[in-house]
């Protein structure tokens, strides 16, 4: 016989193995391609396997993987004897490939369903945004008395929304008899709970526990970051390595984001000196909060060096950067950065095109269309970030046509999304139509206005001068919206009144206040209360600013003015006498211009700028005036 097995391999006749069988289809499954799946199952039928359950089963796995839906049905119903394997594969490739009225008709077709069958059906709705169906698939598994596992409760928890569910599920699970050793579930309860902001119970959760692993710290150190508690989340990381935990780029990247909030760039150093000792720092995302952290602490410089180390064309990095460019104001770096990516071949994402948009300013709008042409071929218009931002842009550069066509065309409106356009408007005198987006806003399902919705339209009203609908909606915000007016809400309506003479309402409101008003309040009492020449009130205005901000240099400089109008001049002098002992500078505008690809800023009073002595000779030359021009032509 061993001779004859000999003789049938020399002439290419010896019958493939189950571990050629399995290699092959191994290998299949990572091409994910659907003319090698065909090849593959050609060949179990031509070698009569095909009839087996396991290896139709696998050939099944890989026609659902190659997205051939098809003939992964078709192979199905030509499989001779079906397992629940076969029911529980075919269930799940169709839930993978979207076909969901076909996997619920193929469930309620099984003979049979254990627990990988309601749980797949679980998880397949949460994937198609169904978490209502999902949370019904799981009161009929346990009508059908199907106990759950680990993954049916970690995959609920992921979709609670409100607290009495959350409680419910917390219930199931220890009734189930979930072991507190095993930290899948439990750590699934303690990031809904943290996700819920209900961090006491998370807490709890976390001290109940008895196998603790780095998710569960991970959880714990985010829990107290999102609680406000940023200093206990550091101390935690702290006592995290003391108990012996070995921390992952997870734990790191959370680390270092703190120390970005705190802007501690003392702790973010030593967070990443820890990084680049374990190794972890040539993580993409570790990489990123670390180049945020620095440009949150004001050290651009360490941001842009760190990148350049690093050597790696990354979307993560990119985008970090490009973000970092934009929060310091630094529009033409941002666009240098992104299109240099471009060209390196790094895709874009909606975090890359929010970011650019954002920093681009009024005299970049060319630029700013470009972007936004590329965002459209590429399909990222009508993502909501990408869409506030782009608004933003517009509204900033007063295109506010082209930012309403950005409104009508966005589907998914976010409060964010909202906040731009009532705002924008009304930077844009746009009252009548800020108001009319806020009442829009208000009959929108599911969104309540926050302080900066409502901070929107006190700006509109008072930049069109409605005074009764200003004092009506900054009269309601506690008690109909829920919401406590800032310093922000104050200084707008203590402006709207200043605005239409109503001076002495402004001033008591002022007075009033529930807390220590800042200087921004006082300034449109202060510019109010010259226009009518109250020298005493303006007095009295510039010493409450004075109390609050002592470096600053604006109440010096209005009563100045004040003084040099009633011909005060020795008051005058004295003051100015005080601003030159303070040694305080006054704010010193600027202004920007974009020639070609680039953007030239001009401060006040700026002598050396590009083209200096030709610019100013030809300044010269254009000031001369007829008998300057004579008197030369004579001597000449």
């Amino acid at each position: 016989m061993f001779s004859q097995h000999r003789r049938r391999r020399a002439h290419g006749l010896c019958m493939p193995s189950s571990f050629y069988f399995s290699r092959l289809v191994d290998r299949s499954l990572l091409s994910k391609c659907p003319t090698l799946a065909r090849i593959v199952h050609a060949q179990l039928v031509k070698v009569g396997l095909i009839d087996n359950t396991f290896w139709g089963n696998r050939c099944l796995q890989l026609y659902f993987k190659s997205s051939s839906v098809i003939d992964a049905l078709q192979l199905f119903e030509a499989i001779p004897e079906k397992n629940n394997i076969s029911w529980n594969v075919c269930l799940k490739g169709l839930l993978k490939n979207d076909y969901l009225n076909h996997a619920l008709y193929l469930f309620e077709e099984m003979p049979e369903r254990d627990a990988v069958s309601w749980n797949t059906m679980i998880s397949g709705f949460a994937s198609c945004g169904y978490p209502r169906n999902a949370m019904r698939t799981f009161l009929d598994m346990q009508r059908y008395v199907i106990r759950p596992t680990e993954f049916t409760f970690s995959t609920l928890a992921t979709l609670v929304t409100c607290l009495r569910h959350g409680e419910q599920i917390h219930g199931n699970v220890i009734c189930s008899g979930g072991s507190l050793s095993s930290p899948v579930v439990w750590n699934s309860l303690m990031d809904m709970y943290r996700r819920l902001g209900v961090f006491d119970y998370a807490l709890s959760v976390f001290l109940t526990m008895e196998g603790r692993d780095v998710i569960s710290w991970n959880s714990l150190i985010l829990c107290c970051s999102d609680s406000g508690n940023k200093e206990v989340a550091l101390d935690q990381f702290r006592v995290m390595r003391e108990m012996g935990y070995q921390p992952d780029e997870y734990t790191f990247s959370t680390v270092v984001s703190i120390c970005s909030d705190l802007q501690d760039l003392c702790k973010g150093e030593q967070a990443l000196a820890l990084c680049i000792k374990m190794g972890s720092l040539s993580n993409a995302v570790v990489s990123g909060a670390a180049i945020d952290m620095f440009s949150k602490c004001n050290r651009l410089e360490y941001a842009v060096k760190l990148f350049r180390q690093l050597e790696k064309w990354d979307s993560v990095l990119c985008n970090s950067l490009i973000a970092s460019y934009s929060w310091h104001g630094f529009g033409e770096e941002a666009l240098k950065l992104f299109i240099l990516a471009m060209r390196q071949r790094v895709q874009p994402d909606k975090f890359t095109f929010s970011s650019v948009l954002s920093s681009l300013n009024v005299v970049m709008v060319d630029h700013g269309a470009q972007v936004h042409s590329l965002a459209v071929k590429l399909g990222f218009d009508l993502d909501t970030p990408v869409a506030t931002s782009l608004m933003e842009m517009y509204f900033k550069t007063g295109l506010v046509d082209s930012a309403m066509r950005v409104f009508v065309t966005t589907d998914e409106k976010d409060l964010l999304f909202w906040n731009t356009v009532i705002m924008g408007l009304a930077r844009n005198s746009r009252a009548d139509e800020s108001l009319a987006i806020f009442r829009q806003l208000l009959i929108h399902r599911g969104l309540k206005p926050d302080k900066v919705t409502l901070m929107g339209v006190l700006v509109a009203c008072c930049y069109a001068n409605f005074v009764n609908q200003g004092i009506q909606i900054f009269s309601s915000m506690k008690k109909v919206h829920g919401v406590d007016p800032e310093n922000e809400h104050y200084a707008c309506i203590v402006d709207l009144l200043c605005r239409v003479g109503m001076i002495n309402e402004a001033n008591d409101i002022a007075e009033k206040m529930p807390f220590e008003p800042s200087s921004h309040i006082w300034e449109p009492i202060l510019y109010a209360s010259i226009d009518i020449g109250d020298t005493r009130l303006a007095e009295r205005v510039a010493e409450r600013m004075l109390e609050s901000e002592p470096k600053s240099s604006f109440p010096y400089l209005v009563l100045i003015k004040l003084y040099e109008m009633t011909w005060r001049w020795e008051n005058s002098v004295r003051i100015r006498y005080a601003l030159d002992k303070q040694k305080l500078k006054c704010a010193q505008g600027s202004s920007k211009i974009g020639i070609k690809h680039s953007v030239y800023c001009f401060e006040a009073n700026q002598l050396q700028i590009h083209g200096g002595h030709d610019t100013w000779a030809t300044l010269e030359l254009l000031s001369w005036d007829s008998d300057d021009q004579r008197s030369a032509e004579q001597f000449v």
